[in-house]
């Protein structure tokens, strides 16, 4: 194969490459997923520290179960950002973790003030906010709880005291709504 020209892997030969440990096909699925796997992580650890530990792991994870992913059962994308996700929420919920979040130095957690105080404007994240926020109110409370809070699926459904295939139609309608208001 040619690795020339990286952008013509679909995600498909990615995967098979990785299935046929191709060294080089991890490098490329690195260089077009980490960014996002990273965002969706430090949302939910906090630290980068911790987010580059749980981003590394998940790509670990992903290399060694490229076998078990399904293209008929969705996206290589979600697959790998459920792996990242769950890492995330386990590392969050880990003894070790909590402890440690209590001893914390301040140059530790200042990226999180600097968060919290930003004051450049994101026009798409003003966006995603507000088409959020017009959601029916059903809808909103499980996009918040599921991409803002980092709750699993199941323990959204568990908090909203709703059955797990209505947490997922929910939150695939709102999904939906929101996808189609970004054109």
């Amino acid at each position: 194969m040619v690795w020339d020209d990286e952008q013509s892997f679909g995600e498909e030969e990615l995967i098979e490459m990785i299935r046929n440990r191709q060294k080089k096909a991890l490098g490329i699925l690195y260089d077009r997923y980490s960014s996002a796997l990273y965002i969706a992580v430090i949302r939910i650890v906090r630290t980068r520290e911790c987010a580059e530990d749980v981003l590394q792991e998940a790509f670990v994870k992903i290399w060694i179960h490229a076998g078990q992913f399904d293209p008929s059962r969705g996206k290589l994308y979600t697959w790998m950002i459920n792996i990242a996700r769950n890492l995330a929420i386990d590392k969050v919920k880990s003894k070790g973790f909590r402890e440690g979040q209590m001893n914390q130095e301040i140059g530790s957690v200042l990226h999180i003030v600097d968060q919290k105080c930003n004051t450049t404007f994101n026009s798409d994240k003003v966006l995603v906010r507000e088409l959020v926020g017009a959601l029916n109110p059903r809808l909103k409370e499980i996009i918040e709880l599921v991409y803002f809070q980092g709750y699993t699926q199941v323990e959204a459904s568990t908090r909203l005291g709703i059955p797990i295939g209505t947490a997922k139609t929910r939150l695939r309608m709102a999904l939906r709504t929101i996808r189609v208001a970004f054109g």
